[in-house]
């Protein structure tokens, strides 16, 4: 697993975080690809900045007590329509603690992203919470390469990158099974 630590600020002007009050947050993720190896994203903003969008993964903050594969499978049934049991998702493939601003709020969020692999999925958004529904604009599945090419803000910044690493891997380690 490979552990990063940066930090989502918006411009140097802000980059100085040594005096900010950061509310501490865990949360976990999920890298949900298709079989054409495109991955879902969500399009938001902050309420607090309505013209900072970005595009991110489905997940978002566990509940006290709750492991991050609970709460990564919880956070999917609720953004996209699609329960699996945690145990499906195996072990977390990426962590990272990010810093960042949310309608006022600093936080540092230490996360775990899982990947989940689906044939297809209609994405259902009946789940999404107050927060969702007013900071969410819509979806779409992406690929790596049009990601990175897309000129888009996106969270976490290495994604294609990582998609592209979990994709080689995948790909070897079913080569290697076959032998």
């Amino acid at each position: 697993m490979n552990v990063s630590a940066r930090s989502e600020l918006a411009s140097p002007a802000v980059a100085n975080s040594s005096n900010r009050v950061h509310t501490p947050r865990r949360a976990a993720r999920v890298l949900l690809v298709d079989a054409a190896g495109r991955v879902l994203l969500f399009e938001g903003f902050d309420p607090a900045r309505p013209g900072h969008r970005y595009w991110f993964t489905p997940g978002g903050g566990l509940d006290p007590g709750e492991s991050p594969a609970a709460g990564a499978a919880r956070e999917l049934a609720e953004e996209t329509g699609l329960r699996l049991d945690p145990a499906e998702l195996g072990e977390p493939v990426w962590s990272d603690t990010t810093e960042f601003p949310f309608d006022g709020t600093w936080y540092r969020q230490e996360q775990d992203f899982f990947l989940f692999r689906v044939p297809s999925w209609e994405v259902d958004t009946a789940g999404f919470n107050d927060v969702e529904q007013r900071s969410i604009a819509g979806h779409r599945w992406w690929l790596p390469d049009e990601l990175a090419a897309s000129g888009e803000r996106f969270y976490p910044s290495e994604l294609p990158a990582l998609l592209t690493r979990l994709g080689q891997s995948t790909a070897a380690d079913r080569d290697e099974a076959s032998c």
